[in-house]
C-alpha cells in the first residue's frame, strides 16, 4: 500500500493541541483511589508447563473496582536476587493465551508479567480468562464504544486501572525489584502502556510499541480499519452525539497521556500503518512528557511495525536503564 501520512520531517515536529478536559487529573485520582481502596489479594499459583528453563505462575490480582483480573508471570527458572520487571499489556480482542507463548523477556532475565484485558481474549491467539462484569449502554460490535458517551462507564478506564493495578501488583511480588519495573506493548497494548505510563509513579521505562488509542481527534474518521472505524460507525448511527462521545475519549487519549509520563521510553511508528497511522504515534511521541525517549521507524511496514526487530531493541534499551 502507499504511504498515506505526513511526511517523516513533518512527523518529527508534529504536536497537535488536542482538547483536554479541565477535571482529567482528578477523575484518574479519583479512579485509581477507589480501586485501590476496594482491596482484594494478589494470588499466585504455579503452573504447570513442558518448560525447563522457565518457571510460570498463574497470578490473580484486584483490578478496577476489585474486580479479579487474570496474568501470568513468568520467570527464568533458578533465580536467585530480585529481577527487574516488565509488565506486558496485549493487542486488541486477544487475551494472556497459553503460558508458555511468551518466553523471550523472562529468557533474557527479566520478570515477565503478561496482564489478561477484561472481556477480551476472543479474537485471536490461545485465549483470556477474565470477564468484565460491568455493563453499558448500546455500542457498537467490539469494545470501543462501550460505555463511550459517559467516561464514568467508558471501557478503557476499567482497562486502564487494571493496568496501574498490574504495576501495585507486581511490585508486591516475591522476587521482583519493586523499583525496576517497566511497561509494555504493541498496538492496544501500546496505548495501555501509555496510560499507565501516565498513571503509575517510578517505573524504570515505558515500551510502547505501534501504539493505539493516541490522538482520537484525528485517529477517528482517518483511517477505514478497525478498531477506530468501530466509532466510526456508531457516530453514524447515533448522529449528532460527536461532541459527547469526543469528550469521553479525550480522557483515554494516550497523546494526553503521554504528557504526564516521566519514565525513559522508547516508542515505534509504522509509516505505512492504516491501524495507528504514523501521525498519531508521533503526536503521542512528541507530547511525551520525559526528556528521555526515542522511536524507531519503520519506513515499509504496516501494523506488523518491527516486530521482533523491535523486540530486541526494546531488550537494549531496557537494559541502558536499569
Amino acid at each position: 500500500m502507499p504511504r498515506f501520512d505526513l511526511p517523516l520531517a513533518e512527523l518529527e515536529t508534529y504536536r497537535p493541541d488536542l482538547p483536554e478536559p479541565s477535571d482529567f487529573d482528578e477523575f484518574w485520582a479519583e479512579t485509581l483511589e477507589r480501586s485501590r481502596a476496594a482491596g482484594g489479594d494478589v494470588v499466585v499459583t504455579p503452573a504447570e508447563t513442558p518448560l525447563t528453563t522457565i518457571e510460570a505462575f498463574d497470578v490473580t490480582f484486584p483490578g478496577f473496582a476489585g474486580d479479579p483480573v487474570k496474568a501470568w508471570l513468568l520467570v527464568p527458572a533458578g533465580a536467585s536476587a530480585p529481577l527487574p520487571a516488565v509488565v506486558e499489556f496485549i493487542g486488541y480482542g486477544g487475551g494472556r493465551g497459553l503460558p508458555f507463548e511468551k518466553l523471550g523477556w523472562a529468557s533474557a532475565g527479566f520478570a515477565h508479567f503478561v496482564m489478561d484485558t477484561r472481556g477480551q481474549g476472543s479474537g485471536w491467539g490461545s485465549g483470556g480468562g477474565t470477564p468484565d462484569p460491568h455493563g453499558t449502554g448500546p455500542s457498537a460490535s467490539g469494545f470501543m464504544t462501550r460505555g463511550i458517551e459517559d467516561p464514568a462507564a467508558y471501557y478503557y478506564r476499567r482497562v486502564f486501572t487494571d493496568a496501574v493495578r498490574a504495576v501495585d501488583a507486581v511490585r508486591t511480588l516475591p522476587g521482583v525489584d519493586a523499583t525496576r519495573v517497566a511497561v509494555a506493548g504493541a498496538s492496544q497494548g501500546g496505548g495501555i502502556a501509555l496510560a499507565a505510563a501516565g498513571l503509575c509513579e517510578g517505573l524504570v521505562a515505558v515500551l510502547p510499541d505501534v501504539p493505539f488509542l493516541c490522538e482520537f481527534p484525528r485517529s477517528v474518521g482517518f483511517t477505514d480499519r478497525d478498531p477506530y472505524q468501530e466509532i466510526v460507525r456508531y457516530l453514524s448511527v447515533h448522529r449528532g452525539a460527536d461532541e459527547l462521545v469526543h469528550r469521553t475519549l479525550s480522557y483515554f487519549d494516550g497523546a494526553i497521556m503521554a504528557t504526564r509520563a516521566t519514565a525513559p521510553a522508547l516508542f515505534s511508528a509504522a509509516l505505512m500503518d492504516l491501524t495507528c497511522p504514523p501521525s498519531t504515534v508521533f503526536a503521542a511521541f512528541n507530547r511525551y512528557g520525559a526528556a528521555d525517549k526515542r522511536i524507531e521507524v519503520y519506513t515499509h511496514n504496516d501494523h506488523e511495525g518491527g516486530q521482533l526487530y523491535q523486540w530486541a531493541e526494546q531488550v537494549r534499551f531496557l537494559r541502558e536503564h536499569l
